[in-house]
């Protein structure tokens, strides 16, 4: 290994890309002087809320506080950008949730290349949204994976992985927590040992990959056709965003919790969507046998109820009642971010 410095730049835009961020800032603290995060890609500001005010990313915020130089490319691959980048000199790029694909150009600047942090367990879950698809499938366990970046999307060998499991109650929100963190973790791991070049990726297994696309806000749309605890998961897998949602009456409900119990009798042998009564509370049967318990709110009463739909004709549009659900990952399939 070189004895000159390693200078690291890091790339990541969201919340779950700041404990990341982070563990590189305190390579130094640690005393460990020989790689030194010298400067934060990060995607441009962008109106959030209702006043769509012009918000900064969670990683800008955080470099900054740091002291860390914040560039904000609107584009990677352009001229402009890329000369940025090089006028940095990398040693070694890491990325977390940048959401922009990576030229050849930029894989191939850094001498220790370009490590990703992947919120699933490779090869499974490729590409836009592997924590929700996760719940959405009602796997046990996922976790995270420290990849080496080549031109296919998540497609590089793996350095490390970690694992936890997926609670009951877990939602996407709470996962991406939990995942961050562990990421976090095992990133601050590996660094040293990558520099110094004792860890020997392997590749991933092409015959069990898996890729998911990004959401969708009809993805939170509730098809009354499913199973419910399929319905169940899609209320987890689709907080904070897009939310889940169906029509009563002519009004959009959003749908803030659900769990599963069995549907009593004789409203086990109810249509889909009818609503039997459970300790008291609206039961909509959502397939025989079972019933969920919602809770609900009309969009912009927040905290108001709202009755669950009296019935499946009234309580969706026709195109909603088809058994299909919110897309899950797909075998060997392609998406278009990082």
């Amino acid at each position: 290994m070189s004895q000159r410095e390693v200078r690291i730049v890091f790339m990541g835009t969201p919340a779950f890309a700041v404990p990341s961020l982070r563990a590189l800032l305190q390579l130094g603290e640690d005393g460990v002087p020989a790689a030194r995060l010298v400067g934060v890609f990060t995607q441009p500001d962008r109106p959030a809320g209702r006043g769509q005010r012009l918000t900064p990313p969670p990683v800008k915020e955080a470099a900054l506080a740091a002291g860390i130089p914040v560039f904000q490319p609107e584009r990677l691959p352009r001229a402009e950008a890329l000369s940025l980048l090089e006028s940095v000199s990398p040693d070694l790029i890491v990325v977390a949730a940048y959401a922009r694909i990576l030229s050849p150009r930029v894989l191939d600047l850094p001498r220790f290349g370009c490590l990703n942090v992947h919120a699933s367990l490779l090869p499974l879950y490729r590409g836009a949204s592997p924590i929700s698809a996760a719940i959405l499938d009602g796997v046990k366990n996922t976790g995270v994976s420290i990849m080496r970046m080549e031109a296919g999307l998540d497609t590089g060998p793996v350095l490390a992985q970690a694992s936890l499991p997926i609670g009951d109650d877990d939602t996407t929100g709470s996962l991406t927590e939990k995942l961050a963190l562990l990421g976090a973790r095992e990133l601050a791991v590996i660094i040293q040992p990558w520099i110094a070049g004792s860890i020997e990726p392997r590749p991933q297994n092409e015959a069990v990959a898996t890729v998911t696309r990004p959401l969708r806000k009809e993805d939170g749309r509730i098809h009354w056709g499913q199973p419910a605890q399929a319905i169940a998961r899609q209320v987890r897998a689709m907080f904070p965003w897009p939310g889940t949602s169906t029509l009563s009456e002519g009004v959009i409900l959003k749908v803030l919790a659900a769990d599963v119990a069995p549907c009593p009798e004789p409203a086990s042998m109810a249509p889909v969507g009818a609503v039997a009564q459970r300790h008291g509370e609206p039961a909509p049967c959502a397939s025989p046998g079972f019933s969920r318990r919602v809770e609900k709110r009309c969009p912009g009463r927040s905290g108001s109820a709202a009755r669950p739909p009296p019935s499946a004709a009234s309580s969706v549009n026709q195109d909603e009642t088809s058994t299909s659900g919110p897309p899950r990952s797909q075998r060997r399939s392609r998406g278009p971010v990082r």
